[in-house]
């Protein structure tokens, strides 16, 4: 039985103008079904691929406001949000969802000025998320991950040190290990080592499963650090 909250990512495409930029995104051009096998899903890839379109579109199909936050969020700041989440269709497990995050390093400021205002409501308990560091507030996210929770994170590693991101990954093995379910966009060689954790590309024009040691982040780090100095001289040179 699949205990998974969102097993495959339909896409319509009729439902897509012609004129549409997404059509221009190589890897998700064309693409009509995205399989998602394991409790945690790392979409991976070089900027501009269609990581973070495709990942704030499952987000908005799933109930979350565009910038971010829980579902009981609704607000817009500013309306950036593609229209891919009107072609899709998520094919859902047996299981559904009681709680869940949607997290966008970049709009993370507005959610945090939106939750200062949320929780002085009846029942309200305010994280004051800016009273904190980024990385400090990323954080105390994460420990309200919940075992019954669909969480969607973009870049979570924005904000945290390389520490931070070893917290971060304890945290979401633990919680994907008790029923959670995660997909997130990263470039982080630390959190994509995650044991069990699926990967997608969406290098090449595709959408395909890769190893962790064929992943850009991976082989761009060891490449790095195996040869720093070589590298640095050659990049250097001019």
């Amino acid at each position: 039985m699949n205990t998974l909250f969102i097993n495959r990512v339909l896409i319509d495409w009729t439902r897509i103008p012609e004129e549409s930029y997404l059509r221009g995104i190589p890897a998700l051009s064309g693409v009509s079904e995205i399989p998602l096998a394991h409790p945690v899903t790392f979409f991976v890839g070089e900027n501009g691929t269609g990581k973070s379109t495709l990942l704030e579109a499952i987000a908005v199909a799933s109930g979350f406001n565009p910038e971010g936050g829980t579902r009981n969020y609704s607000f817009s700041t500013y309306d950036s949000h593609s229209d891919l989440h009107t072609a899709l269709r998520l094919s859902r497990g047996v299981r559904r969802a009681r709680s869940g995050y949607f997290l966008r390093a970049e709009s993370f400021y507005n959610v945090a000025t939106r939750e200062e205002e949320y929780s002085r409501g009846p029942g309200g308990v305010p994280k004051h998320f800016h009273e904190r560091s980024h990385g400090e507030s990323f954080l105390s996210l994460a420990g309200d991950f919940r075992p019954d929770g669909l969480y969607l994170l973009d870049e979570p590693e924005a904000a945290l040190s390389p520490q931070r991101q070893l917290t971060l990954l304890r945290q979401i093995s633990r919680c994907a290990d008790a029923g959670a379910q995660f997909i997130i966009a990263t470039h982080a060689p630390i959190l994509l080592a995650l044991p069990g954790a699926g990967i997608l590309t969406f290098d090449d024009g595709s959408i395909r499963p890769c190893a962790y040691e064929e992943t850009g982040s991976y082989r761009i780090t060891e490449l790095f650090i195996r040869n720093r100095e070589q590298l640095l001289k050659r990049l250097l040179s001019d």
